[in-house]
């Protein structure tokens, strides 16, 4: 639980800097998804921190994966969205309403809620076809992503946050089927290239995402598809189960630590608008 907290603390400071810095520099492709953005975006220094704290925060997400069910981790990583705006509110100069403190503390709730019902991670090892399917349905997001430089700004960077957070959803639940770590059986597992593959896919959707429209668009839909897609694969396929008699309480905290989130999700967007204040750098 420590883990899955500390690894939201990261993600959602990292966002922060991560959209600074992909509205600071210039685009270079007319495509939905551009891999040259994202190596324009490396080069300045609030990605590449950003992108430290996300590897911290990956780090953190595996511990978390391999120790409790979807839906728990889930839930806590929707709370990034409330250190995010927390973060902007300090560094950005953001300030938080009344209904932005409701939503932040109704995720705190949440998450109260959540973990003291979580019961012990399922055992189930899941079907075969859904180890199998995940890298597949990673580079079906990918092609999508490519096509959505045809749509305008709002249903484009709505198209590119839900692909970023099927993306992101796949390596969650990839991290919990990997039986084995051990080299070199790790290697003959589907599972890892669909953690590598998802990973880098998530980054340059939601890099593009984050240029190229409205980041609080991209980041609900991101938001929706990554805490509920695997929790419901989860529940169905993994056998993960709230503790007996406490099923109503898991429920409702997931629902409250996602509907905070979604609440907050316009604080994605503000540090795009602070960008939006200076000029595009050139790289």
């Amino acid at each position: 639980m420590v883990c899955a907290l500390a690894s939201a603390c990261c993600f959602g400071t990292a966002s922060v800097l991560q959209a600074v810095a992909a509205r600071a520099v210039e685009t270079g492709s007319a495509s939905g998804v551009d891999p040259v953005l994202l190596l324009r975006a490396l080069r300045q220094w609030r990605y590449a921190a950003g992108l430290a704290l996300d590897a911290l925060g990956f780090l953190l997400q595996i511990a978390a994966l391999r120790s409790l069910p979807l839906y728990a981790v889930g839930a806590s990583l929707a709370a990034s969205l409330a250190v995010t705006a927390v973060v902007a509110s300090w560094l950005l100069d953001a300030r938080l309403s009344t209904a932005d403190w409701v939503a932040v503390a109704t995720m705190c709730a949440g998450l109260a809620m959540v973990f003291p019902a979580a019961g012990s991670q399922g055992q189930h090892p899941g079907p075969v076809a859904l180890r199998w399917s995940l890298p597949g349905l990673v580079l079906i997001v990918l092609v999508i992503g490519a096509i959505a430089g045809r749509f305008a700004d709002r249903p484009r960077a709505l198209l590119l946050g839900l692909g970023a957070g099927v993306a992101f959803a796949a390596v969650e639940v990839a991290i919990r089927l990997i039986g084995s770590f051990a080299v070199p059986q790790i290697f003959s597992d589907p599972a890892l290239y669909t953690v590598l593959l998802g990973g880098l896919a998530g980054f340059v959707l939601l890099t593009s995402a984050f240029q190229r429209g409205s980041v609080t668009v991209a980041t609900a839909g991101m938001v929706l598809v990554e805490t509920a897609g695997p929790a419901v694969v989860g529940i169905v396929w993994l056998g993960d189960r709230p503790r007996n008699g406490l099923e109503w309480l898991a429920a409702t905290g997931f629902v409250a630590a996602v509907a905070g989130a979604l609440a907050l999700t316009r604080f994605g967007g503000v540090a795009g608008r602070a960008s939006d204040r200076q000029p595009p750098q050139r790289q």
